[in-house]
């Protein structure tokens, strides 16, 4: 890299300090990318005020259960009858109650299974084939609905949402108690899918239970869209009100049973020895304590019991409640200290094609969660957190589904190591978004999934020295966001309507968010923004005007611009150093800039006319005729002279001390023009590394592009002379496009892969087929486990 071939003066250089030119002109749609979101986000009021938190006349409704819930091992179904004692907590007169009955989609004619895209292929499965006219028995058969005092309720059935009619309205206050009674077949979800369902062991003919979303559930009532009762057709979770909760749940006796809240009869559930160990298990905080070894697993598959035990269950201010049941449960247990003193007791329950990798990780994995999630938001506020392997990945309060099985000889690949740690941390991270942070999933995917992927990422990340998270860094959504633009939706898009979930609701969010904290706020504004945003609303239905309030009220930062690129477009990130000058003030010293000029000269190519004349002209005229030599036949331009030093002495007279420092200092000038080309303005970071393995970094907040969205103009002034000048050296803009951000241009380089083959026909692969581990054991049988 060279400088500038015009130098410029200090009186150039002076002017440029005081006058800012800015490149392009100005028109309003280049004020679009930092336009205000008062258009898009609902006005405040006082349910919700403009700083992101409750207004002083929030209100929530509140939900009661009691059930009693049966299940059937030799048919696979549940029965079930509920009490529901609703509180209209809302100013508003309820002439209806709705209410989620989610089982439904189950059925045969709903919409889940009549709107879903289906295709043929030259090739199908049995299960391609069921799945174009599905005859599973799903859905709740309702007994009744009756009223507190046993009459009958009119209700209405709408697909997935059941419509109740009061013989008199609900009044703002008033408390309305009524009783349901159902049942339904349960699915098998590894055939038909789905968050709940049971799931079959051939090998030893037992099931393994993991049931939610199985009882009608009150739907939210709130300020914003009155009754949520959007139909649930499969993408879109649930969005769901507080209340208490005491379920006994009846199952075979030899079954061990996890659910949300706290079990109430453990004398009359576990055996001395269980008892003891469960006990145990509360002042243990370091190793978890196994109630029920993997051994007495074994021999609960073998002899199984013919009679019944119930499990009774309480849940205070919770918005759902799920279990899990099995006679192939292994169960261990710890308790987890919090910062405010209080103690919860984290569990895992699991079979043996889970172990040893669960009995190492599981419950270690939720108190590692319980620590950091509370870190970044507010302590565990519930008495357990659960983790049951199910083959899934799904939440509920105090408990979740999670996947993660080991081979038949107990060993598992790396990644199903760090996915199921993954999954775990992910899952009962869940607990405070959306399960206490109570975002409506069924309308904003992103509140719950987003949010908690890049608290996922934050936890990873303290497990483990580079981690290798799956979703948090900047880099790791560029390929989705450098898709033709027809495949993407924005992030405020309905759940229903997005088409990659995860990269949209999971993936993008958790992206976003970590470049908040990392480039745009720093990490001490953005976590007391966030903690902030989690503490407002712990056991509150938020909205996404309350986070992006919040996050803006609680930092002083505004942020959208961020907002309107990040969850408003599907822009990418695509900046580009489109232009790069190097200056150096011009030192007016012959013996300086002369050296320079005649340095710069050896170092131009020759061009090919005069390598090749060198060779075939032997003599020129002038050598053949010296009497046509004149004065310039040895003059040399770049010879300093004692006019240039009289000159150069003149001028130095002329300059003031503060001038004479800058020529002195000879710095150097870096005049870049970055172009915007991806649609979405970020800030602006650069590194510039020098020839002594030095560099210096440049910070520029993303407002520099405020008055013109597609190009602008920076100069950077260095010490030393750049040999690389780098945009987004650290890739934490997700910039999609990385072979336009170096100067001078750096080669990215691609790998290819070599096999042997025909030269036409199907590419092979060949594969061992073993993990690591399974690889390792072999070595060492071979003896050279040490080599």
């Amino acid at each position: 890299m060279k400088p500038n071939t015009i130098k410029i003066t200090l009186l150039f250089l002076a002017l440029a300090w005081c006058i800012a030119p800015i490149s392009g002109q100005v028109t309003p749609d280049k004020k679009d990318k930092f336009k205000q979101l008062h258009e898009e986000l609902p006005t405040p009021n006082m349910y919700r005020n403009g700083a992101g938190g409750p207004g002083h006349r929030y209100y929530q409704q509140q939900a009661d259960y009691v059930m009693n819930i049966k299940l059937d091992d030799n048919k696979q179904q549940i029965f079930g009858e509920e009490t529901v004692t609703y509180t209209n907590n809302s100013p508003d007169v309820l002439e209806y109650l709705w209410l989620q009955m989610d089982q439904n989609h189950f059925d045969d004619e709903s919409d889940t299974y009549s709107t879903r895209q289906t295709t043929m292929s030259d090739r199908m499965t049995l299960r391609q084939l069921d799945g174009f006219t599905p005859t599973f028995d799903g859905g709740f058969k309702v007994d009744f609905v009756k009223d507190a005092m046993g009459k009958d309720l009119k209700h209405t059935v709408v697909k997935t949402m059941m419509r109740i009619d009061p013989a008199t309205p609900i009044m703002p206050g008033a408390k309305f108690s009524f009783k349901i009674k159902w049942s339904f077949n349960i699915v098998d979800r590894l055939k038909l899918g789905g968050r709940s369902g049971c799931e079959y062991f051939p090998e030893d003919k037992n099931y393994l239970y993991s049931i939610a979303q199985f009882f009608p559930r009150m739907c939210v009532y709130d300020d914003i869209d009155g009754w949520q009762n959007k139909q649930f057709l499969g993408a879109g979770e649930f969005t769901l009100v507080f209340g208490n909760y005491d379920v006994s749940l009846t199952v075979p006796d030899d079954h061990i049973v996890v659910a949300t809240g706290t079990l109430q009869n453990t004398k009359d559930i576990l055996s001395k020895e269980q008892l003891a160990r469960f006990e145990k298990a509360k002042t243990e905080y370091n190793t978890p304590v196994v109630i029920v070894t993997e051994e007495e697993a074994r021999e609960n598959e073998k002899e199984k019991g013919k009679g019944e035990k119930t499990w009774r269950f309480k849940a205070d201010n919770v918005r759902d409640f799920a279990f899990a049941t099995s006679r192939k449960f292994i169960w261990d247990a710890m308790s987890v200290k919090q910062s405010n003193g209080s103690n919860v007791l984290a569990m895992s329950a699991y079979p043996k094609e889970a172990n040893p990798l669960w009995g190492q990780f599981s419950t270690k994995a939720i108190a590692h969660t319980l620590k950091w999630y509370s870190h970044y938001t507010f302590d565990y506020p519930y008495p357990v957190a659960i983790s049951v392997e199910a083959a899934n990945g799904m939440e509920y309060p105090m408990i979740c589904f999670n996947n993660g099985r080991v081979e038949k000889d107990g060993t598992y690949s790396e990644r199903t190591k760090y996915g199921t740690i993954g999954v775990i941390i992910h899952e009962v991270g869940h607990n405070y978004f959306p399960m206490i942070v109570n975002s409506d999933e069924r309308q904003w995917t992103w509140m719950d999934e987003g949010l908690n992927s890049f608290l996922q990422f934050l936890a990873e990340q303290q497990w483990e020295r580079d981690y290798p998270s799956r979703r948090g860094f900047a880099h790791s959504i560029v390929p989705y966001m450098k898709m033709d633009k027809k495949m993407l939706e924005p992030i405020m898009t309905n759940s229903e309507q997005v088409s990659q979930l995860g990269n949209n609701a999971y993936g993008k969010p958790a992206a976003a968010l970590n470049i908040l904290r990392e480039t745009v706020m720093g990490r001490e504004l953005f976590d007391h923004a966030f903690k902030m945003y989690a503490t407002r609303w712990k056991f509150k239905h938020p909205a996404p005007s309350d986070f992006f309030r919040t996050m803006e009220d609680a930092s002083g930062i505004d942020l959208d611009w961020f907002w309107n690129g990040w969850f408003y477009s599907c822009d990418n990130v695509d900046i580009a150093l489109e232009d790069v000058k190097w200056f150096r003030p011009d030192s007016k010293n012959p013996e300086v800039e002369k050296t320079l000029a005649r340095k710069e000269q050896e170092k131009q190519p020759r061009n090919i006319s005069s390598i090749r004349n060198e060779k075939e002209i032997a003599k020129t005229q002038e050598d053949l005729d010296p009497s046509i030599r004149d004065f310039y036949y040895s003059y040399d331009p770049l010879q300093v002279t004692i006019l240039d030093k009289e000159d150069y002495q003149k001028y130095m007279n002329g300059l003031g001390e503060e001038e004479k420092k800058t020529l002195a200092a000879n710095k150097n000038y870096y005049e870049i023009k970055f172009t915007n080309k991806g649609g979405l303005v970020m800030p602006l970071i650069l590194r510039f590394d020098f020839a002594d393995g030095t560099y210096k970094e440049f910070r520029i907040p993303a407002e520099i592009w405020r008055l013109n969205n597609e190009e602008v103009n920076k100069v950077f002034v260095t010490e030393k002379e750049a040999v690389q000048i780098t945009l987004d050296p650290y890739l934490e803009t997700a910039d999609v496009d990385m072979e336009n951000n170096y100067f001078p241009p750096k080669p990215q380089m691609s790998r290819f892969e070599l096999f042997k083959g025909a030269a036409t026909g199907p590419r092979q692969v060949i594969e061992t087929g073993d993990n690591p581990m399974q690889k390792a054991k072999k070595i060492q049988a071979k003896g050279n486990g040490s080599n």
